[in-house]
């Protein structure tokens, strides 16, 4: 079975109806889709005929006595004159000149005899258009553009930026028409006919707008609004003040003067949207946080989701304005201020930064990989007994070869020594004969000098 009509139809009508008996409490069929009320209830609030609270308004009595769909009653009323009651007609009826661009002058045209159309729709219009005549407020001489935004202050539509035929409407939609058509170059129109694409519909009807005359009928409802927030499309944080009209901006110029803390939250949008970057000492920093965090240690969450879902990173941003700027930002100070003073000691007890050997030389722990991880010459190790731990987990050890090559790889420091170094040595003893290589290394002490030449 096909939808019921109120499930699909424009609601305008009924919403002022519901207005003018003062309650919606009715056994309906089939209840009114609540969202389509809403905004039928929002049109009818724009036109003026309903208050604040809901309630019906003297003209939006006015209008609901009218027997034409709000928007066109509503143009009637306040828009008066010769050309009103015509292009209310026009637009309650079906297209006279179907298939022609979608100008709506080219209609008007059509119905004052300078153009051809459909002899039985024009006449239909005319005969109409000279009964609603009765009904017309005063005359203020507007054009018909003019009198079509009364109508529709929602479909006021802005050029988008480019070449293309597109324009943003002031009730948030898209519209959109095909290049070369006699209206496809208005920096403003009025669409008063869409195909119903939510986003960007195509234009059936429309037609230009003056922006003097714009501004004359809806200055009064202009809006200030200063904004900081970071453009995808551009790669950067941007700062603009607006003068707006529903989603239409009036006027946009750059917001100069914008606070640092907008400009770091517009920056921290940006890390949300394109992602955290971390340099070296950063990665390794937090790879250090996460693994005394698991350990137990009282420090924060610094996960990606973690630092990007509130403001911790904010006082680290006020600088960052492009793209660039958040790819090379080193959050090293930010991590450490996030763990804290006590935080950070408790790192560097259960996740040093390095190994010490018995030499006193200081080896960076790597902790990217599953498991922290050091490179250090094998005879530095010699007379260690225990297994190096990082984290409560046993370092990786790459042992070197006096030439820095891989030897072995180990996490049990103990068991190498007993049961595969003595093979490492007899390769060792050949390669490097200057070096010192102990049958017993666990009873010898590290080095990493050779044997002067000759001995």
């Amino acid at each position: 079975y096909a939808p019921p009509e109120i499930a699909a139809a424009d609601l305008t009508g009924l919403a002022l109806d519901l207005a003018l008996w003062g309650s919606d409490r009715l056994p309906f069929l089939t209840p009114p889709p609540l969202p389509a009320l809403a905004e039928a209830r929002a049109l009818l609030a724009d036109l003026g005929a309903l208050d604040d609270r809901g309630g019906i308004t003297a003209h939006g009595r006015q209008l609901a006595v009218m027997p034409l769909h709000p928007r066109l009653a509503h143009m009637l009323a306040a828009g008066g004159g010769p050309v009103a009651p015509v292009l209310a007609a026009l637009m309650a009826d079906r297209d006279p000149l179907r298939g022609a661009p979608p100008d709506l002058t080219l209609r008007l045209d059509a119905l004052a005899g300078r153009r051809a159309g459909d002899p039985a729709t024009l006449d239909r219009i005319r005969t109409e258009a000279r009964r609603l005549a009765r009904d017309t407020g005063p005359d203020r001489a507007l054009s018909p553009g003019a009198l079509a935004a009364l109508a529709y202050p929602d479909r006021i539509g802005l050029r988008r930026a480019g070449d293309a035929p597109r324009w943003l409407l002031s009730g948030g939609r898209g519209a959109a028409m095909d290049a070369g058509l006699p209206l496809s170059g208005a920096r403003m129109i009025v669409a008063t006919d869409l195909d119903g694409e939510a986003r960007e519909a195509r234009v059936r009807q429309a037609i230009a707008l003056d922006d003097g005359e714009f501004r004359m009928l809806y200055a009064h409802r202009f809006g200030r609004e200063k904004t900081c927030t970071w453009d995808p499309r551009e790669g950067r944080v941007s700062a603009r003040d607006r003068v707006m009209f529903g989603a239409i901006a009036v006027e946009d110029r750059p917001w100069t003067d914008a606070p640092a803390e907008a400009m770091a939250q517009a920056a921290l949008q940006g890390l949300r949207a394109t992602g955290l970057t971390f340099s070296p000492a950063a990665a390794r920093l937090r790879a250090r946080i996460l693994l005394a965090r698991a350990e137990g240690a009282d420090v924060p969450d610094v996960t990606d989701a973690a630092l990007v879902s509130g403001d911790a990173l904010l006082p680290w941003l006020g600088g960052s304005r492009t793209l660039s700027d958040l790819r090379t930002l080193d959050l090293t100070e930010a991590l450490r201020s996030l763990a804290g003073w006590q935080g950070m000691a408790e790192v560097d007890r259960i996740a040093p930064s390095h190994f010490t050997t018995p030499l006193g030389r200081q080896v960076p722990i790597d902790y990217d990989g599953d498991a922290p991880a050091i490179e250090v010459r094998l005879q530095e190790l010699f007379g260690v007994t225990w297994h190096p731990v990082a984290g409560g987990r046993p370092l990786r050890i790459t042992l070197l070869s006096p030439g820095a090559k891989p030897v072995q790889v180990t996490q049990d420091l103990p068991g190498f020594w007993t049961n595969s170094y003595a093979e490492v040595r007899k390769d060792m003893r050949g390669r490097y004969p200057r070096h010192p290589w102990p049958e017993d290394p666990t009873q010898a002490d590290p080095t990493l000098r050779a044997k002067p030449r000759g001995t």
